[in-house]
């Protein structure tokens, strides 16, 4: 049974080896912080946390850094998160407020937090899988050339041009519009894009050659917008750092690359009392990131799935500093998207 100082203790070495990258001993502790008693105390609760697998020594020194095991703990024993500051907030704010439009403002998010927690930064694109095609428009370019505009019940706008192989006047284009409505019209995304994916038997064969065309465009835009994909920032960061992971990095790039692993470790997470997830080391091991911290929050769009935002970076971070950065930019999103 560790005791409350031993859990002081190893509060204090997790923050003192985050801080210096070097193993921490009895009398640095005893000289950095308030415990009230003498070295070879600190050196009893000391070998009480090695014993439970919570601290290790990594060469011959008396110093000890944290385990895996040791920051779950270490994690699990926050009591509160500290906030962000009123100027990091405003700066947020500021920063993330001057964004255009989505595309742009998830470019400055993960940017921001890479920048905040000098961890690699990702966050997952807002996919729409609960959201349904309001209305379709078709704008004509040239005779043969038509924008396709799908506008969803969340207000996304995705646009993408159609080559059509015969001309086309304003008179059939309107008709071709009203068909292609009432086929995807107040649809979830992949019925509409089923629904446009059948045949045109019982038009002319020429209106059928354009239906098919402007219906095959829409329906790609509509399976686009059920992807997911991350949008990543940051890298440098992980560089940086790499004397942190005792084996190779390429491994922890590799797997980042992938983004379907980091899409299946963000679904498998669960928020903690702090609205933050956070998976250490070994726990990420089945997902080739056995060596890395992954801390993730939630943060929603009417009308989208939940997507989350997250840092990538070695067991050794800061982490109440990152989870309250991390929650502060997903709270963020998730009130200007959703205001939106």
């Amino acid at each position: 049974m560790v005791s409350e100082r031993s859990l002081a203790v190893l509060r204090a070495i997790v923050q003192d080896y985050v801080a210096s990258r070097e193993p921490v001993g009895s009398k640095a502790i005893v000289e950095r912080h308030s415990f009230g008693v003498s070295a070879a105390t600190i050196r009893n609760d000391m070998a009480l946390l090695e014993e439970e697998e919570l601290i290790a020594a990594p060469h011959t020194s008396s110093g000890r850094i944290p385990t895996d095991k040791g920051y779950r703990v270490f994690v699990d024993q926050l009591t509160d998160v500290r906030p962000m500051t009123r100027a990091q907030r405003h700066a947020i704010e500021t920063f993330l407020g001057e964004s255009s439009d989505l595309d742009e403002l998830l470019a400055r998010t993960v940017r921001l937090v890479a920048q905040l927690t000098k961890q690699l930064a990702v966050v997952q694109y807002p996919s729409f899988g609960s959201a349904r095609v309001r209305h379709v428009e078709l704008v004509s370019l040239s005779p043969d050339r038509v924008l396709c505009i799908l506008i969803t019940d969340s207000g996304q706008v995705e646009q993408r041009v159609a080559e059509l192989p015969q001309p086309v006047d304003e008179t059939a284009l309107a008709l071709h519009r009203a068909r292609l409505n009432d086929l995807a019209g107040n649809r979830a995304m992949a019925d509409a894009a089923e629904s446009l994916s059948g045949e045109f038997a019982d038009v002319p064969p020429a209106d059928a050659l354009v239906l098919r065309a402007l219906a095959a465009t829409l329906a790609e835009q509509a399976r686009a917008q059920r992807q997911d994909r991350l949008v990543v920032a940051g890298a440098a960061n992980l560089v940086r750092t790499e004397q942190d992971f005792p084996g190779s990095i390429l491994g922890v790039i590799e797997a980042i690359e992938e983004q379907v692993v980091l899409l299946r470790l963000f679904g498998e997470m669960a928020a903690d009392e702090h609205a933050v997830a956070v998976r250490i080391g070994r726990e990420n091991a089945s997902f080739g990131l056995g060596e890395t911290s992954v801390l993730s929050s939630a943060f929603e769009i009417p009308g989208r799935d939940i997507s989350r935002l997250g840092v990538v970076g070695p067991t050794r971070m800061d982490y109440s500093h990152s989870m309250a950065a991390v929650r502060a930019v997903a709270r963020y999103l998730s009130r200007t998207l959703g205001e939106n």
